[in-house]
């Protein structure tokens, strides 16, 4: 079986000539016709679960079942779903096709998500593909097609992803959009990392992916497990891309398929995701075993999340000690300005303009949101505050449930995410006053020592964004 076309690294993937060497994938594909399972874990999603079976019935290659499973809803999911229920017979440029909706109520669940995705992997475990979807994605037309063609014309693959985006025309007041400007970025960077390293991809979200059963069934036997997900992790896509990369498979992110997926429009909802995924992360890396979640720091799908995890980590160092230290230097009258300090900001804001105009359906809110500058910078900052709460409950060894937490702040309950403001002022404040009990002399040395050393970080960040700025990005569009 032929593989997927790979484009020249210099002409854009949505150029027609590609469509055309991909649509002669499809018609190489003759012989058996692989069977794709679909299901759709659902929680309290009675605004979206329309939309996302709108979008599944209207694919160019339609599931050939499609498993809605509500659990812990308190909504009308299960009623807006049921509309769809039934046998649909679908005709479209790949001819003439059957699906059949099922819903499912499994009321209430412990495992909650993990519960439904295994719930519906008993039902569709005869197929040749399982096809994952989140209650609030919607995907391309084309998406499923694109995904089961690259899947079928190599046996390796485990599973592949689609591209992940979010759709920002919905979005109303200012908070929210701010905060899907920022996620659209974040996005599209961590899919643009995935698909320049050989399109291997570090984490098959649930949002919109198809695995190999024989892969799952594969995981299952070397972890003894009698389910392919587990609760052990917090991020259970990220614990079953290593399991499926460790069983030998590949793991991958389309270049064609595209979803977009539900944002977090408020701060509340986006501390709470971000802190269970980075702390379900950290303990996929951390040496040893936490509970039930055997540490791989090696492993190489969690390469990325090493990086990450030290990028934030000089991103915090540098802003906090520049921070204290101009504010030393104003103190005392010995700040003198240097317009070499520009140049870190303006290489970020480049590289962020950059990776704004790489995706497919980047408008002026991303551009003004890269190129002000101060909307990233503060955006950042958010970031850092996740980075520190994940990381201090994960030293704590505090046991939390993030899961009911992030249920909570989605709902609007919750203030902890104004916990790394109070601290970081906390901290400037002490600062401050230790900085007045200070000699002259002790001062002068703390600058003379501390600039430097601020000095060497940035410029070595400095450094690395500026090669990811001139990297060629192959032609892709995330």
């Amino acid at each position: 079986m032929s593989a997927v076309p790979r484009p020249p690294a210099d002409v854009p993937l949505d150029q027609p000539g590609f469509a055309d060497d991909f649509s002669s994938v499809l018609e190489n594909l003759t012989g058996h016709r692989s069977t794709i399972g679909c299901i759709i874990p659902a929680y309290n999603e009675e605004e979206s679960i329309a939309g996302v079976l709108e979008s599944l019935l209207g694919q160019t290659r339609v599931p050939d079942v499609i498993h809605v499973v509500v659990n812990n809803s308190s909504d009308a999911t299960v009623k807006v779903a049921s509309e769809f229920a039934g046998p649909h017979q679908i005709t479209n440029d790949l001819g003439e096709q059957f699906t059949e909706v099922f819903v499912h109520d499994i009321g209430k669940n412990p495992d909650k998500k993990v519960g439904a995705l295994n719930y519906g992997y008993s039902l569709v475990e005869g197929y040749d593909y399982l096809l994952g979807v989140d209650g609030d994605t919607m995907a391309d037309p084309k998406a499923v097609e694109f995904l089961e063609t690259e899947a079928v014309s190599d046996s390796r693959i485990g599973g592949i992803s689609a591209i992940y985006s979010i759709d920002d025309r919905p979005i109303k007041g200012l908070v929210g959009k701010f905060l899907i400007a920022g996620q659209r970025t974040q996005f599209a960077a961590f899919n643009l990392q995935n698909l320049l390293r050989g399109r291997n991809m570090a984490v098959l979200g649930g949002q919109f992916s198809i695995f190999s059963t024989n892969a799952l069934r594969d995981v299952m036997r070397q972890n003894h497990q009698s389910t392919p997900w587990v609760r052990d992790s917090e991020v259970e896509d990220s614990l079953l891309s290593l399991q499926i990369k460790s069983a030998g498979y590949l793991t991958k992110i389309s270049p064609y398929a595209r979803a977009d997926v539900g944002g977090m429009t408020t701060l509340k909802g986006y501390d709470a995701q971000q802190v269970k995924w980075t702390y379900g992360a950290i303990e996929l890396m951390w040496p040893g075993q936490r509970g039930d979640t055997k540490g791989q720091p090696l492993h190489p799908n969690l390469r990325l999340r090493w990086f990450e995890n030290f990028g934030m980590l000089t991103n915090l160092f540098v802003r906090v000690a520049f921070l204290i230290l101009l504010a030393g230097s104003l103190s005392i009258g010995a700040f003198i300005f240097s317009p070499w300090w520009l140049i870190p900001p303006v290489v970020a804001t480049l590289l962020n303009l950059r990776i704004a105009r790489t995706m497919k359906s980047h408008n002026s809110r991303d551009l003004l949101f890269a190129g002000l500058a101060f909307p990233a910078e503060i955006f950042m900052w958010i970031r850092l505050s996740h980075f520190l709460r994940s990381w201090t409950r994960f030293l704590s060894r505090k046991k939390v449930d993030n899961w009911a937490m992030q249920a909570k702040a989605e709902k609007g309950g919750g203030s902890a995410h104004w916990l790394p403001l109070v601290l970081l002022v906390a901290v400037l404040v002490a600062m401050a006053v230790i900085w007045t009990m200070l000699g002259p002399m002790v001062q002068s040395t703390i600058l003379w020592i501390g600039w430097p050393i601020v000095g060497v970080v940035t410029v070595l960040q400095t450094l690395l964004m500026f090669f990811k700025l001139i990297r060629r990005y192959q032609g892709y569009k995330v």
